[in-house]
């Protein structure tokens, strides 16, 4: 049984003490994946450049995301069975040192300067790995830390702190690695363990119910077919799926920063930060001012909008614009993202949403980082200009087609049409 704090139902989420811990420990995860993200890119990109052309170059960047892409892959029927069976304040902590274990590995081979394009790969890897069981864990906490009347208003500001730390983290990253590239792997393990102090201060609210001890495949099925039985599920968590794996930007912007708008590492934590800004912005105006009607066909258009904006940035070579089309990106996957995580958590009992939620992680990983792989290909044969124009085409085609396949998303209008009568 989730332990929920008694507080009234107009509390904000971050009066609640338990919860403040868990924003905290979120901002602090986040800025060490979007700081060693930055780095990674930056540092493949730069020593593949030593020896290929720009095609080739883009292609290298884009085997980090299938690097993080398949450990995830592997493990994640298991981490959301984890996450179910196993109290989940213990295993975000574990994953988290799995993640320390990996930077650390790049701390000692860069000092060593052995770190090249393999040990890139491998700890982006291990990284990858760790967070495959972090996701569902900590997403699966945030419900047991608030009543649920707020529960939208939490994810809001839950979200506020993940923008936070895309906000902040490539900044850092690119000035960090300007400095020298073992000071920012050490910055973000000095991150990660932040974020292992902030868990352990959550104590014992969001202690779960272990589910009981069974088959592990047929538990792992059941929550595969939960999400397979409910359209609106599938369809939302589909939707961001295939939109951000067609029409994200992310995985060109050191090209960009390199070779098109020439604006060194320091703009490049720039580039990566403008998303999150204007994330963060509509984050914040959601956790005051949540998303009351329509709230599905805003979904649907707040998709279309993320790939109008990603086409322009990708012709853009004035870097206002460029900067000004990934703000309004971030601001429209930010509803996208607020829609579909307040859905998930609101339709998913508590005994699945480790398993529901390592789904939604599944598919959250394949579209990151699977949509780098895809950018990097398209980049390798279309060019990088290419590879992004052709995704925000794409993800607008998918909003529209979405909204055909799955119509009970057109008819989504209020979150409290879907919470469980008391």
């Amino acid at each position: 049984m989730s332990i929920q704090p008694r507080v009234a139902p107009a509390a904000h989420p971050l009066s609640i003490p338990a919860f403040r811990h868990f924003w905290i420990a979120r901002i602090c995860a986040m800025l060490a994946q979007s700081n060693l993200v930055v780095v990674l890119g930056w540092a493949v990109y730069d020593v593949a450049r030593l020896s290929m052309d720009m095609k080739a170059a883009s292609l290298r960047i884009g085997l980090i995301g299938l690097s993080q892409f398949l450990p995830v892959l592997l493990i994640n029927p298991f981490a959301g069975l984890v996450a179910d069976r196993h109290d989940r304040r213990l295993v975000v902590r574990l994953a988290l040192l799995v993640q320390m274990l990996a930077v650390g590995v790049l701390v000692v081979l860069q000092a060593m300067g052995r770190a090249d394009l393999p040990v890139f790969y491998l700890v982006a890897a291990g990284f990858a790995a760790g967070r495959g069981f972090y996701a569902p864990a900590m997403n699966a906490l945030a419900p047991a830390l608030v009543p649920v009347e707020i529960l939208p208003r939490a994810i809001a500001v839950s979200a506020i702190a993940g923008r936070i730390g895309g906000i902040v983290g490539p900044v850092l990253g690119g000035f960090a690695y300007g400095v020298a590239p073992a000071f920012a792997y050490g910055l973000t393990l000095a991150l990660l363990g932040a974020a292992l102090v902030a868990q352990i201060a959550i104590g014992p609210h969001g202690a779960n119910r272990p589910m009981a001890d069974g088959k592990p495949l047929a538990h792992i099925l059941e929550g595969l077919r939960y999400v397979a039985r409910s359209r609106m599920l599938l369809g939302a968590i589909s939707l961001d799926l295939f939109a951000v794996l067609l029409g994200g930007a992310t995985a060109m912007l050191p090209v960009y920063a390199r070779d098109i708008l020439h604006v060194g590492p320091s703009g490049l934590g720039l580039l990566r930060s403008a998303s999150s800004v204007g994330a963060v912005s509509t984050a914040l105006w959601l956790s005051w001012r949540p998303v009351e009607n329509g709230v599905g066909p805003k979904m649907l258009a707040a998709v279309a909008l993320f790939g109008i904006a990603s086409a322009v940035f990708g012709i853009s070579r004035w870097l206002p614009l460029s900067l000004a089309m990934l703000a309004l990106a971030g601001a429209a996957d930010m509803i996208s993202v607020y829609v579909r995580q307040t859905l998930v958590q609101v339709v998913t009992p508590d005994a699945m949403r480790g398993r529901v939620g390592a789904t939604s992680a599944l598919f959250i990983t394949a579209s990151n980082e699977l949509g780098e792989m895809e950018s990097g290909v398209v980049g390798a044969i279309l060019g990088p200009v290419g590879s992004v124009v052709f995704g925000g085409v794409s993800a607008v085609a998918i909003a529209l087609a979405w909204g055909r396949l799955f119509p009970e998303l057109k008819r989504v209008r209020r979150f409290d049409e879907l919470l469980p009568e008391s």
